[in-house]
């Protein structure tokens, strides 16, 4: 099933995707965001679309 990989090297925590995630998967602390539910999470690519870091990728796992 497919799945958001978030790039901590390349996430500058700014909390857009946790702002724009329709299903509430997302969270952050000082450093990166990060899958906080993955049954929940529907892959829809909405963290990806908005990360203007580019550092979210929908993967198939």
């Amino acid at each position: 099933m497919p799945r958001p990989k978030i790039d901590a090297d390349e996430c500058s925590a700014c909390g857009i995707c946790v702002d724009n995630c329709p299903n509430g998967v997302l969270d952050l602390n000082d450093e990166v965001a990060f899958i906080t539910n993955e049954e929940a999470c529907d892959a829809c690519g909405t963290c990806a679309e908005e990360c203007p870091m580019e550092a979210i990728e929908i993967e198939d796992e």
